[in-house]
């Protein structure tokens, strides 16, 4: 009988990634099999986030339910980013924790697996020419790291410290992994990176400087590739060349996400983004010029240390200007290892939450005016996941969720769907094509 194994992933796209590097490497060199309850695993692991506070503290909450309900002999890993910047004091915490697995020794898995009480969490540890072994949850889509770690220092983010400094991984490898997936099934590829645009600034061995248009162009190369998606630009590194390319480039899907964090230049400063409000509707600008069918989508923080009324009300600006077609918002929320948990001059907690409700209520009012166009426009939907009461759902060119009446054979296939009905997360359509 094989063994179990369960994971539970908390966090990004490339924490899901990074979890199925892990069960690739698992499955092949320990021959586990992944269940989805916990209480039948011998081995049970949480590939943690620490970008905000809610994960770390469901981490605990998490391990406790985990320990009191598991199998005797079953063993709990502790993995990724949490497991990165609190290292040994998880073990501490919560001494039934068998072993703790950094964000960048992803690879070590099976070495940690036999190691009681074994913590590797090196930020430094190169992973970037390590060929995993193939496992995706699903065979329509392949997500793709083609850089590890983050060389910017925003004063908000623990990143750097649980991923270390940036390092690309040469294009070869993620070609070959891209012409893998695809003659696999798969039709849609998504990059995966902290600055994606940023790619080749820097590897760890002698490679051909490349930068990320030339990436994308080779990239589209590759026939039956249909796709390609990325995740996060960086504002800073947002030149007319990534642009060009990204309008120009059919393969490219056509949304964009350009985490803002604040609309207020001073903020902004504040935050070492290396950016101005200016740049920031600059870049949309020349977007919108060359790209006029772009959707674009934003991170924004309310409350971060020093934020004035007049702070919010730029970002309010900007929400005005660009109207983005979805934001992540957060209250600012210290976090440890990094300069902004030193600031003193706090946003009160009261101040801070009628902000965040204010941003949001501003936009799904923005959101509203622009769905309320979306009535019998046609979009090609891919698509890729089986919903309740007889619905299949997908994802348009520019990124919107639809969902139409059909059956698991409209999995992995591309149909023109007409609009019929607005929802603010999902629109309903029927095929007409």
């Amino acid at each position: 009988m094989s063994k179990k194994l369960f994971i539970e992933t908390l966090g990004c796209a490339m924490n899901s990634r990074d979890t199925e590097h892990m069960i690739a490497e698992l499955t092949e060199k320990e021959g586990y099999e992944v269940v989805k309850d916990f209480r039948d695993a011998d081995l049970i692991l949480i590939n943690t986030c620490s970008v905000r506070e809610k994960p770390v503290s469901k981490l605990f909450s998490e391990l406790g339910i985990f320990n009191k309900k598991k199998k005797p002999s079953a063993k709990i890993g502790v993995c990724g980013c949490t497991a990165s910047h609190l290292g040994r004091d998880i073990i501490k915490r919560a001494p039934y924790v068998n072993f703790v697995l950094g964000a960048r020794n992803v690879s070590k898995i099976t070495e940690v697996l036999h190691k009681d009480r074994a913590v590797e969490i090196d930020i430094n540890y190169d992973e970037s020419e390590f060929a995993f072994k193939d496992f995706r949850t699903s065979t329509l889509k392949a997500f793709i790291n083609i850089s590890i770690g983050c060389d910017k220092s925003c004063t908000y983010c623990i990143v750097p410290k649980t991923r270390g400094d940036e390092v690309s991984i040469p294009d070869r490898l993620i070609y070959n992994e891209a012409q893998r997936a695809v003659d696999a099934g798969a039709k849609e590829i998504f990059l995966l990176g902290q600055n994606v645009n940023n790619y080749g600034r820097r590897f760890s061995g002698e490679h051909e400087k490349i930068n990320f248009a030339e990436l994308l162009k080779r990239l589209s190369k590759i026939e039956g590739l249909q796709r390609i998606r990325f995740t996060s630009p960086h504002p800073f590194y947002m030149d007319d060349e990534f642009i060009e390319e990204f309008a120009t480039n059919p393969k490219i899907c056509k949304a964009m996400h350009m985490p803002l964090q604040s609309g207020s230049t001073k903020v902004l400063k504040d935050m070492k983004r290396g950016y101005s409000k200016e740049w920031f509707l600059n870049r949309v600008e020349k977007l919108r010029k060359v790209c006029p069918e772009v959707t674009i989508s934003t991170d924004i923080i309310v409350a971060f240390p020093g934020e004035s009324d007049e702070d919010f009300e730029d970002t309010l600006d900007v929400l005005k200007k660009v109207r983005f077609d979805q934001i992540f918002s957060f209250k600012y929320s210290p976090r440890p290892h990094t300069e902004a948990q030193h600031f003193t001059n706090v946003v009160d907690p009261e101040v801070a939450s009628a902000r965040l409700t204010h941003l949001q209520s501003f936009h799904t009012q923005i959101l509203d005016e622009k769905n309320a166009t979306q009535l019998d426009k046609v979009y090609s939907v891919y698509f890729e996941e089986l919903l309740p009461n007889h619905f299949v759902s997908g994802r348009s060119d520019n990124n919107f969720v639809i969902k139409v009446k059909g059956s698991d054979e409209l999995l992995g296939e591309f149909r023109d769907v007409k609009i019929t009905s607005i929802g603010r997360t999902i629109l309903t359509g029927e095929i007409v094509a």
